[in-house]
């Protein structure tokens, strides 16, 4: 980390910590005080998004993993975060760009398998859920998370006797 990047670490800290203890709105006057200080932390727009989708404000979430963007187009986080806002507000199009540019930039990264099993998923692409989905749950993902995967592959008529089956052809 560079020094610009370790100033806008230790700008956000703080916040960090109060996200950890799901003390959103104490986080979001950390991170906006850090924004008056500094307006091109990239740190600060995307914890700010994270504090918004955790209160349940899903289009400030969407506006801040933006701004994080613009000034850290690498930063994967925040694209991922915002493919799956896009997604919940019915912006297919928009979640898979923007899953789809994140699993370009790291192509076996769980998340961004995730981002864009889901995003094909709210489209209607059963064949690409399941192709992505599938290989987010190769990664070995924490129970709850593969447990809802494994639900939405249900849902789609997947199931593990189904892959089985199509593993032995």
């Amino acid at each position: 980390m560079d020094a610009v990047g370790g100033a806008h670490w230790s700008a956000v800290e703080e916040a960090v910590e109060l996200l950890h203890e799901e003390r959103f709105g104490e986080a979001m006057v950390e991170l906006r005080r850090a924004l008056r200080i500094d307006p091109k932390n990239p740190y600060a727009y995307y914890f700010l998004g994270i504090a918004f989708f955790e209160s349940g404000e899903v289009e400030a979430a969407r506006d801040a993993y933006e701004a994080c963007l613009k000034l850290a187009p690498s930063h994967l986080g925040a694209r991922v975060a915002l493919a799956h806002v896009l997604r919940m507000l019915g912006d297919v199009p928009g979640a898979l760009r923007q899953s789809m540019a994140a699993l370009s930039q790291a192509p076996d990264d769980p998340d961004a398998l995730r981002a864009v099993g889901l995003a094909y998923h709210a489209r209607g692409d059963d064949a690409a859920t399941q192709k992505y989905l599938e290989a987010f749950l190769a990664t070995g993902p924490e129970l709850e998370v593969a447990l809802e995967t494994r639900a939405v592959l249900a849902r789609i008529g997947v199931t593990q006797a189904t892959k089985e089956s199509d593993e032995d052809d």
